[in-house]
Protein backbone atom coordinates (compact mmCIF):
# COMPACT_ATOMS: atom_id res chain seq x y z
CA UNK A 1 0.00 0.00 0.00
CA UNK A 2 1.29 3.32 -0.70
CA UNK A 3 2.10 5.70 1.81
CA UNK A 4 2.05 5.71 5.56
CA UNK A 5 -0.92 8.19 5.48
CA UNK A 6 -4.65 7.74 4.87
CA UNK A 7 -4.80 6.51 1.31
CA UNK A 8 -7.40 8.53 -1.04
CA UNK A 9 -9.08 5.99 -3.22
CA UNK A 10 -11.30 6.59 -6.02
CA UNK A 11 -13.54 3.59 -7.00
CA UNK A 12 -15.05 3.49 -10.51
CA UNK A 13 -16.96 0.54 -11.23
CA UNK A 14 -18.13 -0.58 -15.09
CA UNK A 15 -20.88 -2.18 -13.02
CA UNK A 16 -22.83 -4.24 -16.38
CA UNK A 17 -19.53 -5.87 -16.37
CA UNK A 18 -19.29 -6.91 -12.59
CA UNK A 19 -23.18 -7.08 -12.57
CA UNK A 20 -23.43 -9.87 -15.90
CA UNK A 21 -20.40 -11.57 -13.82
CA UNK A 22 -22.36 -11.79 -10.57
CA UNK A 23 -25.31 -12.98 -12.46
CA UNK A 24 -23.26 -15.52 -14.64
CA UNK A 25 -22.06 -16.72 -10.97
CA UNK A 26 -25.50 -17.27 -9.89
CA UNK A 27 -25.59 -15.11 -7.64
CA UNK A 28 -28.88 -13.74 -7.11
CA UNK A 29 -27.84 -9.73 -7.21
CA UNK A 30 -24.27 -7.78 -6.92
CA UNK A 31 -24.08 -6.18 -3.63
CA UNK A 32 -22.54 -3.38 -3.21
CA UNK A 33 -21.76 -2.48 0.29
CA UNK A 34 -19.87 -5.60 1.03
CA UNK A 35 -17.49 -4.54 -1.65
CA UNK A 36 -17.57 -0.72 -0.09
CA UNK A 37 -16.83 -1.99 3.42
CA UNK A 38 -13.80 -4.07 2.24
CA UNK A 39 -12.22 -1.02 0.61
CA UNK A 40 -12.81 1.03 3.17
CA UNK A 41 -9.86 -1.48 4.47
CA UNK A 42 -8.01 1.11 1.91
CA UNK A 43 -8.35 4.42 3.04
CA UNK A 44 -11.03 7.17 2.56
CA UNK A 45 -12.98 6.35 -0.36
CA UNK A 46 -13.05 9.92 -2.14
CA UNK A 47 -14.57 9.49 -5.59
CA UNK A 48 -17.50 6.80 -5.83
CA UNK A 49 -18.82 6.56 -9.64
CA UNK A 50 -20.91 3.94 -11.12
CA UNK A 51 -20.91 3.21 -15.17
CA UNK A 52 -24.12 2.01 -16.81
CA UNK A 53 -27.12 2.37 -18.70
CA UNK A 54 -29.19 3.32 -16.12
CA UNK A 55 -32.47 2.16 -16.93
CA UNK A 56 -31.24 -1.21 -17.76
CA UNK A 57 -30.54 -1.35 -13.95
CA UNK A 58 -33.31 0.22 -12.43
CA UNK A 59 -33.35 -2.16 -8.86
CA UNK A 60 -30.41 -1.36 -8.03
CA UNK A 61 -30.44 2.72 -8.20
CA UNK A 62 -31.84 2.71 -4.90
CA UNK A 63 -29.16 0.95 -3.45
CA UNK A 64 -26.55 2.63 -5.26
CA UNK A 65 -28.36 6.48 -4.17
CA UNK A 66 -27.88 5.23 -0.44
CA UNK A 67 -24.74 4.06 -0.59
CA UNK A 68 -23.57 7.22 -2.20
CA UNK A 69 -22.07 6.42 -5.50
CA UNK A 70 -22.59 8.69 -8.34
CA UNK A 71 -24.37 7.27 -11.32
CA UNK A 72 -23.02 8.29 -14.66
CA UNK A 73 -25.72 7.36 -17.13
CA UNK A 74 -24.05 6.18 -20.42
CA UNK A 75 -27.15 4.66 -22.55
CA UNK A 76 -25.95 1.93 -24.95
CA UNK A 77 -27.10 3.20 -28.28
CA UNK A 78 -23.97 1.46 -30.25
CA UNK A 79 -22.62 4.21 -31.73
CA UNK A 80 -19.83 2.08 -32.16
CA UNK A 81 -18.19 -0.64 -31.54
CA UNK A 82 -16.83 0.33 -28.60
CA UNK A 83 -18.78 0.19 -24.67
CA UNK A 84 -19.46 3.53 -23.79
CA UNK A 85 -19.07 3.37 -20.36
CA UNK A 86 -15.83 1.75 -20.72
CA UNK A 87 -14.23 5.38 -22.41
CA UNK A 88 -16.20 7.69 -19.96
CA UNK A 89 -14.46 5.58 -16.96
CA UNK A 90 -11.16 5.63 -18.90
CA UNK A 91 -11.53 9.19 -19.16
CA UNK A 92 -12.85 10.24 -16.03
CA UNK A 93 -10.18 8.03 -14.32
CA UNK A 94 -7.25 9.81 -16.39
CA UNK A 95 -8.70 13.29 -15.11
CA UNK A 96 -8.99 12.48 -11.34
CA UNK A 97 -5.29 11.08 -11.70
CA UNK A 98 -3.68 14.17 -13.23
CA UNK A 99 -5.76 16.61 -11.32
CA UNK A 100 -6.51 15.26 -8.13
CA UNK A 101 -3.02 14.62 -7.09
CA UNK A 102 -3.93 13.42 -3.33
CA UNK A 103 -5.66 10.56 -4.63
CA UNK A 104 -3.23 8.16 -4.76
CA UNK A 105 -5.57 4.60 -5.22
CA UNK A 106 -7.91 3.74 -7.87
CA UNK A 107 -10.51 0.92 -7.48
CA UNK A 108 -11.18 -0.42 -11.04
CA UNK A 109 -14.43 -2.90 -10.55
CA UNK A 110 -14.06 -4.74 -13.86
CA UNK A 111 -12.97 -8.16 -15.06
CA UNK A 112 -12.44 -6.35 -18.76
CA UNK A 113 -8.76 -6.55 -20.45
CA UNK A 114 -9.55 -3.44 -22.11
CA UNK A 115 -8.88 -1.61 -19.13
CA UNK A 116 -5.60 -3.36 -18.48
CA UNK A 117 -3.97 -0.06 -20.34
CA UNK A 118 -5.33 2.22 -17.93
CA UNK A 119 -4.45 0.33 -15.51
CA UNK A 120 -0.73 0.22 -16.71
CA UNK A 121 -0.89 4.14 -16.87
CA UNK A 122 -2.30 4.61 -13.45
CA UNK A 123 0.80 2.88 -12.00
CA UNK A 124 3.13 5.05 -14.57
CA UNK A 125 1.91 7.83 -12.38
CA UNK A 126 3.00 6.20 -9.54
CA UNK A 127 -1.03 5.10 -8.53
CA UNK A 128 -1.82 2.25 -6.42
CA UNK A 129 -4.70 0.04 -8.74
CA UNK A 130 -6.86 -2.76 -6.86
CA UNK A 131 -8.86 -4.58 -9.39
CA UNK A 132 -12.44 -5.72 -7.97
CA UNK A 133 -14.23 -8.80 -10.07
CA UNK A 134 -15.98 -11.97 -10.46
CA UNK A 135 -13.37 -14.90 -10.55
CA UNK A 136 -14.71 -16.38 -14.15
CA UNK A 137 -15.87 -13.37 -15.65
CA UNK A 138 -12.19 -11.15 -14.98
CA UNK A 139 -9.49 -11.58 -17.07
CA UNK A 140 -6.06 -12.76 -16.29
CA UNK A 141 -4.60 -9.94 -18.40
CA UNK A 142 -6.20 -7.36 -15.71
CA UNK A 143 -5.72 -9.12 -12.56
CA UNK A 144 -2.26 -9.62 -13.45
CA UNK A 145 -1.66 -5.97 -13.92
CA UNK A 146 -2.95 -4.68 -10.82
CA UNK A 147 -1.06 -4.21 -7.48
CA UNK A 148 -3.97 -5.93 -6.05
CA UNK A 149 -7.35 -7.84 -7.52
CA UNK A 150 -10.22 -9.01 -5.24
CA UNK A 151 -12.46 -11.37 -6.07
CA UNK A 152 -16.04 -10.64 -5.16
CA UNK A 153 -16.64 -14.24 -4.32
CA UNK A 154 -13.89 -14.38 -1.44
CA UNK A 155 -16.43 -11.03 0.08
CA UNK A 156 -19.52 -13.05 -0.34
CA UNK A 157 -17.74 -15.95 1.66
CA UNK A 158 -18.04 -16.10 5.06
CA UNK A 159 -15.61 -14.31 7.42
CA UNK A 160 -14.11 -14.57 10.58
CA UNK A 161 -16.50 -12.48 12.90
CA UNK A 162 -15.33 -11.23 16.40
CA UNK A 163 -17.10 -12.37 19.51
CA UNK A 164 -19.48 -10.12 21.20
CA UNK A 165 -18.33 -7.76 23.17
CA UNK A 166 -19.31 -8.71 26.93
CA UNK A 167 -22.43 -6.67 28.23
CA UNK A 168 -21.27 -6.16 31.83
CA UNK A 169 -18.04 -4.53 30.82
CA UNK A 170 -18.29 -1.04 31.05
CA UNK A 171 -19.39 0.99 27.48
CA UNK A 172 -16.10 2.89 26.97
CA UNK A 173 -14.30 -0.83 27.19
CA UNK A 174 -16.94 -2.36 25.39
CA UNK A 175 -16.11 0.60 22.37
CA UNK A 176 -12.23 0.22 22.88
CA UNK A 177 -12.59 -3.42 22.45
CA UNK A 178 -15.23 -3.65 19.46
CA UNK A 179 -12.68 -1.42 17.71
CA UNK A 180 -9.97 -3.65 18.67
CA UNK A 181 -11.53 -6.69 16.96
CA UNK A 182 -12.57 -5.02 14.04
CA UNK A 183 -9.39 -3.25 13.14
CA UNK A 184 -8.08 -7.74 13.58
CA UNK A 185 -10.84 -8.81 11.42
CA UNK A 186 -10.47 -6.19 8.77
CA UNK A 187 -6.44 -6.91 8.78
CA UNK A 188 -6.80 -10.78 8.85
CA UNK A 189 -8.84 -10.09 5.45
CA UNK A 190 -5.86 -8.23 4.25
CA UNK A 191 -4.19 -11.55 4.91
CA UNK A 192 -2.02 -10.40 7.65
CA UNK A 193 -0.37 -13.01 8.71
CA UNK A 194 1.73 -11.20 11.44
CA UNK A 195 -0.77 -9.06 13.76
CA UNK A 196 1.78 -6.02 15.36
CA UNK A 197 0.48 -3.68 17.94
CA UNK A 198 1.34 -0.94 15.64
CA UNK A 199 -0.40 -2.12 12.80
CA UNK A 200 -3.86 -2.96 14.59
CA UNK A 201 -3.50 0.99 16.09
CA UNK A 202 -2.96 2.30 12.96
CA UNK A 203 -5.84 0.05 11.12
CA UNK A 204 -8.44 1.94 14.12
CA UNK A 205 -6.87 4.94 13.63
CA UNK A 206 -7.45 5.14 9.55
CA UNK A 207 -11.51 4.61 10.16
CA UNK A 208 -11.35 6.96 13.56
CA UNK A 209 -8.31 9.34 13.59
CA UNK A 210 -9.74 10.78 16.30
CA UNK A 211 -9.01 7.38 18.49
CA UNK A 212 -6.88 8.03 21.55
CA UNK A 213 -6.19 4.80 24.07
CA UNK A 214 -6.00 7.61 26.70
CA UNK A 215 -9.92 8.53 26.28
CA UNK A 216 -10.75 4.31 27.03
CA UNK A 217 -8.89 4.70 30.71
CA UNK A 218 -5.50 2.99 29.12
CA UNK A 219 -2.00 4.92 29.75
CA UNK A 220 -0.60 3.03 26.44
CA UNK A 221 -2.11 0.61 23.38
CA UNK A 222 -0.03 -1.80 25.29
CA UNK A 223 -2.25 -1.84 28.19
CA UNK A 224 -5.21 -1.67 26.11
CA UNK A 225 -4.19 -5.23 24.34
CA UNK A 226 -3.32 -6.59 27.58
CA UNK A 227 -7.03 -5.92 28.73
CA UNK A 228 -8.37 -7.28 26.48
CA UNK A 229 -6.29 -10.38 26.77
CA UNK A 230 -7.37 -10.84 30.18
CA UNK A 231 -10.98 -11.11 28.98
CA UNK A 232 -10.14 -13.67 26.23
CA UNK A 233 -10.49 -11.77 23.50
CA UNK A 234 -6.98 -12.01 22.24
CA UNK A 235 -3.83 -13.98 22.71
CA UNK A 236 -0.55 -12.13 22.60
CA UNK A 237 2.83 -13.00 22.22
CA UNK A 238 5.69 -10.39 22.72
CA UNK A 239 8.95 -10.00 20.01
CA UNK A 240 11.70 -10.10 21.94
CA UNK A 241 13.87 -7.82 19.56
CA UNK A 242 11.41 -5.21 19.69
CA UNK A 243 9.36 -5.90 22.92
CA UNK A 244 5.99 -5.17 20.97
CA UNK A 245 2.87 -7.83 21.39
CA UNK A 246 1.80 -9.41 18.38
CA UNK A 247 -1.78 -11.20 18.35
CA UNK A 248 -1.71 -14.63 17.32
CA UNK A 249 -5.54 -15.37 17.80
CA UNK A 250 -8.75 -13.73 18.59
CA UNK A 251 -11.83 -14.84 20.36
CA UNK A 252 -14.53 -15.04 16.56
CA UNK A 253 -18.46 -15.92 17.16
CA UNK A 254 -19.30 -19.31 16.38
CA UNK A 255 -21.31 -20.72 13.38
CA UNK A 256 -25.00 -21.42 14.13
CA UNK A 257 -25.93 -24.55 12.50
Amino acid sequence: MPSTDESKVAVLMDFENIAMGAKRAQYKDFDVHIVLRRLLDKGKIVVKRAYADWERYNEYKRVFHEAAIELIDIPQKHYSGKNSADIKLVVDALDLCYAKEHIDTFVIASGDSDFSPLVSKLKENNKYVIGVGVKNSSSDLLIDNCDEFIFYEDLVRPKQSPAPIKANLPKKKQEAFALLLEAIVSLKRENREMLWASMIKESIKRKKPQFDEGYYDYVTFSDLLEDAAVHKLVELQKDQKSGSYIVTAFAQKRKVT
